[in-house]
């Protein structure tokens, strides 16, 4: 056996039969360390000829792979072994009574979608859903996103790899508005409407979240105008928010599904270090702050889903429920949300029994 096979058999066998962690890391270091016998042959590597040095390097190399591993693997071993008897020793026993009663709340996001529902329910509108996982078609394109938008970019998008049976791309939605295009395609007007539910975009940071909520508000019927979006909107912002100094500013902006387009801001002061809503923007310490997406129905959306648009119009209106409910409950990470922290929860949460009435209080 030459030097090399006799010192791999040694330590294989010295790896073996070591009984706990120390004794690993002792062969470890006395095998691979600045002074280990393993680095001592490969320092030979530079005194030898081009010659030994292409029949002995091969050799060195692999008793130092094959003593790297076998280290790993009993290592990996014994920590199994480890955990095992840790596991096997800590039962419990689950017909003792429970020390704590159980505890459970009401997720915000969801005590803001029950919200939202008691306040539109009582202007007329139904809460519509849809499915998450939608075609490119409804998504984009019946809204008037043309195929060069940024929108469409892979970086906001998660798209599948497959498509479906009429060749459309399939994704996962990046709003809720696929859920008004298939209620008008399906439903004849007038429509009254809001789309709550999970949506999805390629962004992350304390503001955003891969997967976020959103809520949209859908009005189709004859002689609709920009002052019953208004209205409407300064009506919910009001409940919501339980104020009645809600102030809004609409603002000229652009969006590919609607025309005019408004981006809404709400008036707000800044109280302990929080976003107070309420009162006028610019005035006495009040300044103006965005809060949601707004406008009239495009006409080339309203015919896409097979509606005559000299008949009928519309408004649509967009806003994040995360944001209403950090907004409105003091909080300021929206990762916070997703994280299932209990501690978190048992703040910010909701009782059982804390339903939203508007004539009992919406958060009471």
């Amino acid at each position: 056996m030459s030097e090399i096979e006799a010192i791999r058999a040694q330590l294989l066998a010295d790896i073996d039969a070591a009984s706990d962690a120390g004794a690993i890391e002792a062969l470890r270091v006395a095998a691979l360390g600045k002074a280990g016998s393993i680095t001592a042959l490969l320092k030979t590597l530079g005194a030898m000829t081009p010659e030994d040095r292409q029949a002995k390097g091969p050799e060195i190399h692999a008793l130092r792979e094959a003593v790297t591993a076998a280290l790993g693997a009993r290592k990996a071993a014994m920590e199994a072994a480890a955990l095992d008897v840790r596991l096997a020793a800590e039962t419990i026993d689950m017909s003792l009574p429970t020390d704590t009663p159980p505890r459970g709340s009401i997720h915000p996001v969801s005590q803001v979608m029950d919200e939202l529902a008691e306040i539109f329910a009582d202007m007329g509108f139904a809460v519509a859903t849809g499915p998450e996982i939608e075609d490119d078609w409804r998504n984009f394109t019946a809204l008037n996103i043309p195929e060069t938008h940024p929108a469409r970019a892979m970086h906001d998008t998660f798209y599948f790899p497959d498509t479906d049976a009429d060749g459309r791309a399939m994704l996962l939605r990046t709003h809720t508005s696929p859920v008004q295009i298939r209620t008008m395609m399906n439903q004849e007007p007038p429509i009254r409407i809001i789309a709550p539910g999970r949506v999805y975009r390629s962004d992350s940071d304390a503001t955003h979240t891969p997967m976020f909520h959103q809520v949209e508000g859908l009005v189709i019927d004859r002689g609709i105008h920009m002052g019953h979006l208004k209205w409407t909107l300064e009506t919910f912002l009001k409940a919501y928010f339980e104020r009645d100094d809600i102030v809004l500013r609409l603002r000229p902006s652009y969006f590919p599904f609607t025309e005019p387009s408004a981006e809404v801001d709400v008036g707000y002061k800044q109280e302990k270090g929080r976003r107070i809503v309420g009162g006028h923007g610019d005035d006495d310490g009040h300044a103006w702050m965005e809060l949601l997406g707004s406008g009239m129905v495009n006409r080339r959306v309203i015919a896409n889903c097979g509606l005559d648009p000299d008949e009928w119009q519309g408004f649509a209106f967009g806003v994040g429920v995360d944001r209403l409910a950090m907004l409105k409950y003091g909080m300021d990470d929206l990762r916070a949300f997703f994280d299932g922290d209990l501690r978190w929860l048992s703040h910010y949460g909701f009782g059982a029994l804390s339903v939203p009435t508007l004539s009992g209080g919406i958060s009471a």
